[in-house]
């Protein structure tokens, strides 16, 4: 396909590395909508058209979006923590609801959205796929919701305004790039520095690399059914093994104590409590701790099956990103001189 593609949110962490991979495969016409306040440390030295706008902004997005053929949308407000929901909805379903209304009068080939794996149902003595109906509604708080929420926004608007839409429900990204980071990305950050003094036993995640991530989204762009859903995940795995593989490569001790979730689960309690006296967020919550031991594994053979995606060994991507962050920490350390 030879129109332009426009990367909505591409200065994060997916977003970057799929404008990179859009750029690696030859396409021309590259553009991307980014906020005057973002970084764009990810994008930085590509050829690509930057336009300035938010998701609020009906003009900027309309003139983002012509001449388009394929949007893929990286936006998510990502953040569990927050003691008042309100951001979470409106940056997941209210801004969304607006790109959706410009979308469905542009003239698309594909809207790819970035959902996530929490959109997913649950499963006890199997592998969770598409089809497993979202079943936790009520242990996710409002972040999960706002997702299931933004999903289900998608999927009326392909049913009933023709949106050629397709969500990808994208587990934790590993990988080179992440410099804000993500929150899973900063433990691993930590622990590769040596900054981390112990472990999280019984926290287990499905896991990809982002450029493997990445490379789904764009498929989809291409072969995705509009209406559907995709799972982007490679594997399961413990948290405590992301962090050994992490440290392995750099020649770091990897964590050396251990604690039960369900301790953390204990003190994210006392830390929620202090954090209401204080009028302040904390990522120390006993949903946030939830959210880490809540999902099942999962089945990721419809994308492979349909979009031709060939993820790779995720404990690659881990290397990566543990040589990423301790590369940086040494151009800071350099720096500081």
């Amino acid at each position: 396909m030879a129109g332009t593609k426009l990367v909505i949110g591409a200065s994060g962490f997916l977003g970057s590395h799929v404008t990179k991979q859009l750029i690696a495969r030859g396409e021309r016409d590259v553009r991307v909508l980014i906020r005057t306040t973002s970084s764009t440390r990810g994008i930085d030295g590509l050829p690509v058209d930057v336009r300035y706008g938010d998701i609020f902004d009906t003009e900027a997005l309309r003139a983002a979006m012509d001449g388009c053929d394929v949007v893929y949308y990286c936006v998510v407000d990502a953040r569990p923590w927050l003691r008042d929901p309100r951001p979470l909805w409106r940056t997941n379903v209210d801004g969304l609801r607006n790109v959706l209304d410009v979308a469905s009068d542009a003239d698309l080939y594909r809207f790819v959205f970035t959902s996530s794996i929490g959109t997913i149902g649950l499963r006890v003595g199997g592998l969770a796929d598409e089809g497993t109906q979202h079943n936790w509604a009520a242990s996710g708080g409002d972040y999960i919701r706002s997702r299931v929420a933004a999903e289900e926004l998608l999927m009326r608007y392909c049913a009933e305004k023709a949106l050629p839409g397709v969500a990808m429900c994208v587990a934790n990204t590993y990988g080179p790039g992440d410099f804000l980071p993500t929150p899973h990305g900063g433990m691993l950050a930590a622990a590769v520095r040596g900054k981390l003094p112990f472990s999280i036993e019984g926290y287990d995640a499905e896991v990809v690399g982002v450029e493997d991530a990445a490379r789904a989204l764009i498929l989809a762009g291409e072969r995705g059914r509009t209406g559907e859903r995709y799972i982007v995940s490679e594997r399961f795995m413990s948290t405590r093994e992301i962090h050994e593989i992490g440290c392995a490569a750099v020649g770091v001790a990897p964590p050396k104590y251990r604690v039960p979730i369900r301790a953390l689960s204990a003190a994210s309690r006392v830390s929620a409590a202090v954090a209401r006296l204080r009028k302040k967020d904390t990522m120390l919550t006993p949903l946030n701790i939830r959210l880490m031991h809540i999902m099942t594994p999962l089945d990721h053979s419809k994308a492979v099956r349909e979009l031709g995606w060939d993820p790779q060994p995720t404990p690659a991507a881990i290397v990566a990103a543990a040589r990423f962050f301790r590369e940086r920490r040494t151009e800071a350390s350099g720096a500081a001189r």
